[in-house]
């Protein structure tokens, strides 16, 4: 199954064309972290049954070339010069046959479990580098029975898509995921899928030039308005919203000397996510909103102290509907679109009664809070600064981490806004919400293909965490990835139950 596909290069075709863009400041805030470990680069796990038929390597290479064509970040790789000089450098391959050995070259078949796969991926040794900022990887675990097997047998294979995170986003693998199943999965032939190579090959040549790659978050979002009233207006917003983020609760750390992620997860039957979903629906909350309630009273059971102050949990704001299109760049889904924002709820519980009310107020209170980070006036020109802000941090911190004499930072605003008092500003975790996942994979259109199993995360720093929410093949999915040596352990084992019995006694009930 696993054969190296055959590759015919034209030996004529050598003249590449280069196209290569400067990283935007949010690219730069995850590329400088991610030079050492990998911090941050992604994966995503798709577990499915498919006949081996449609699932050869020559198959699945031809469709990883053509959407490495389309999606030309995916075979681009980085360039550094300074801490100001970071970019993007894609070379387009002369031709179909040099697309295809790109793509067989960052394509590999393995026979491990999916468990391992992710293990290796989170903990291991750096899959993706500065030279290669995409891999998929391709598993199944041999049957080793002597039984005779029909030809339209099923088996289980594992798939898993690796990206930096800097080349873009969960939205972006997913649709990725969807429009890569799509094309394998669907009615096209292997001589078809060559043909559509070549013209990409072709487009690819007749169209690239400097412009070719897809924009910046921060080159495609609407520039704000001119004049000294707006700047000084949106300036006065962003620092007094960075005032009000106060949070008085963290997880206890310990120090160790190798991170290792772990990532238990939990999956309920259709028929009880059904529920759920209509649950939250009758209390006019989503499934989204209703997480940030059920993480905030699993700590207040866990921690029992501190209830004065609030807890503040942080998550990324999908940006994509803000961002203006340009039709004569590349319209590719690859790059990265995300802002940021934060819920911060009360941690005390009621001593007494029923605590079924204040989950449900707290769960439209993280809907408010989440409203108005997306539907706020100023969710622009915010974007626009934290961006600022984030890629002058990482270029300071990345300067000391080499050893480089520091520097003013670059683009940072001063603070105009006096009086404050400095408030507690921890966050305790991060979540990531991606909703309803059936709604980007359209299962019908590779029909031999049967996706049930979605898993998804990234490398993390030493005392990383993050929790993960979404449904997919009907089932919702809760994911809570965390370095388990860096946290003390009893506290972190304490909250991932009570989240589980949350989720039991306020959504199941």
């Amino acid at each position: 199954m696993a054969e190296k596909p055959t590759i015919e290069l034209d030996a004529d075709a050598t003249h590449t064309k280069r196209s290569e863009r400067q990283l935007g400041d949010t690219e730069v805030s995850y590329f400088l972290p991610s030079r050492q470990s990998g911090v941050n680069d992604m994966y995503l796990h798709l577990g499915c049954r498919a006949p081996a038929s449609i699932l050869q390597r020559e198959r699945i290479c031809l469709v990883w070339a053509i959407l490495r064509l389309r999606h030309p970040l995916l075979a681009s790789r980085v360039e550094m010069f300074n801490y100001e000089d970071i970019r993007f450098v894609y070379d387009a391959p002369p031709s179909p046959g040099h697309a295809l050995e790109d793509a067989d070259k960052n394509l590999a078949y393995r026979t491990q479990s999916a468990e391992d796969l992710i293990d290796g991926y989170l903990n291991g040794s750096r899959t993706l580098s500065n030279e290669r900022l995409s891999y998929l990887i391709v598993s199944t675990v041999q049957d080793t029975s002597d039984i005779p097997e029909s030809a339209d047998a099923t088996h289980n294979y594992d798939f898993l898509i690796c990206a930096t995170h800097f080349l873009g986003d969960g939205m972006a693998l997913h649709q990725f995921a969807n429009d890569f199943f799509s094309m394998l999965g669907g009615l096209l032939s292997e001589q078809q899928l060559r043909a559509i190579l070549e013209d990409e090959c072709k487009r690819c040549h007749e169209t690239l030039n400097e412009a070719a790659l897809p924009e910046s978050i921060e080159s495609r979002l609407p520039p704000p308005p001119g004049g000294k009233f707006y700047h000084a207006a949106s300036l006065v917003d962003f620092q007094i919203g960075q005032h009000k983020l106060i949070g008085g609760h963290s997880f206890p750390r310990r120090n160790a000397k190798e991170r290792r992620t772990i990532v238990p997860t939990v999956s309920f039957d259709p028929a009880r996510t059904k529920y759920i979903l209509s649950k939250c629906k009758s209390r006019g909350v989503s499934i989204s909103s209703a997480l940030f309630a059920v993480c905030n009273v699993a700590w207040a059971k866990t921690h029992g102290e501190n209830w004065q102050l609030p807890t503040m949990m942080y998550s990324a704001l999908n940006m994509r509907s803000f961002l203006q299109s340009n039709k004569a760049l590349n319209d590719s889904y690859w790059y990265i679109a995300i802002g940021y924002f934060n819920i911060v709820l009360p941690t005390f519980l009621p001593q007494s009664g029923n605590v079924t009310s204040t989950f449900w107020l707290r769960a439209r209170s993280a809907k408010d809070q989440s409203t108005r980070a997306v539907k706020n006036p100023m969710v622009i020109p915010r974007s626009h600064r934290m961006a600022q802000e984030r890629g002058s941090r990482a270029r300071q911190w990345a300067r000391e981490d080499d050893g480089v004499k520091a520097i003013p930072p670059r683009n940072v605003a001063p603070t105009i806004i006096k009086g404050f008092d400095k408030s507690p500003s921890s966050a305790l975790m991060g979540l990531s919400l991606l909703g309803n996942l059936d709604g980007i994979y359209k299962h019908a259109n590779f029909p031999d293909i049967k996706l049930h199993t979605l898993t998804t995360g990234s490398r993390q720093r030493s005392g990383g965490m993050l929790l993960f929410g979404y449904t997919f093949a009907s089932k919702l999915w809760i994911s809570f990835g965390y370095d388990e040596n860096g946290f003390e352990e009893f506290t972190v084992q304490e909250f991932w139950k009570n989240v589980l019995l949350s989720v039991d006694e306020f959504l199941l009930v």
